[in-house]
């Protein structure tokens, strides 16, 4: 098949892209350095032409709340607009676990909103909703962060390597259309306080965590299980320490 995939040169879209091709697939990757720019419409219906099957996993380049609804919206409207005039038979977007619980985030909100669209669209469509990818523990505990102290609630998370999500994108790509969503997950449960401290120590990194119940998560107030999948999920096999070791094997 020919498979379209929209932020195919990203962290999850690459690694899908090399999946697809060695499994014989037409596999295209599309971005706005590729000349396929979804927000303005540039190449879209170029790089659809011919297509089975498009993939979404790009992402704002901004969560302010304005910027990120209007990113998702546009971009997947252009999206859908383009697949109907090319005939694409199965449209696949990665989302977010939890995202249905944590409207109180403005990037929740539009992924909900994103979702929406592709449930209206009237395409075949698959939902991958993965739970926190390990390569942004980082990221979690600098935006959480005050000084040399990171306040995160000590919520439950069940958090998966970015090779496992792209491996998941890229079998729900060449499946059929579930016309709904699948939740896949790590198999390892944690403390988000947890995942983040022994993140932050395997890095060097002396910042300090500490349980905070009303620190906010991406603008989010969370309970208890709302980044925890759902009993269904499909459980990939990599541990935290496995990815952690591999990093450290590829950095020397």
């Amino acid at each position: 098949m020919k498979i379209v995939v929209i932020g195919g040169t990203g962290l999850i879209g690459s690694k899908a892209v090399a999946k697809l091709g060695a499994h014989g697939h037409e596999a295209v990757a599309a971005s706005p350095n590729s000349g396929v720019n979804t927000l303005t419409g540039e190449g879209v219906d170029a790089a659809l032409a011919g297509a089975d099957v498009v993939v979404d996993v790009s992402n704002s380049p901004s969560f302010e709340d304005k910027a990120v609804m209007d990113f998702f919206i546009t971009s997947t409207g252009t999206l859908i607009e383009a697949e109907r005039k090319a005939g694409v038979r199965h449209h696949l977007a990665l989302s977010v676990v939890g995202s249905e619980r944590m409207t109180d985030s403005g990037y929740m909100r539009a992924k909900l909103a994103q979702e929406h669209l592709i449930r209206e669209s009237g395409i075949p469509f698959t939902i991958v909703h993965a739970t926190q990818f390990y390569e942004f523990v980082k990221s979690i505990a600098d935006a959480a962060t005050d000084g040399e102290t990171v306040r995160l609630a000590p919520v439950f998370i069940k958090p998966m390597a970015a090779e496992d999500v792209s491996t998941a994108v890229a079998r729900a790509a060449a499946g059929t259309p579930l016309g709904a969503v699948h939740e896949v997950s790590g198999p390892e449960e944690f403390r988000l306080t947890e995942l983040i401290a022994r993140g932050l120590q395997a890095r060097g990194d002396t910042r300090t965590v500490v349980e905070d119940p009303d620190a906010r998560y991406f603008g989010a107030h969370l309970t208890d299980r709302e980044l925890v999948p759902g009993p269904d999920a499909e459980v990939f096999p990599t541990t935290f320490d496995q990815w952690s070791d591999a990093q450290v094997g590829a950095s020397r």
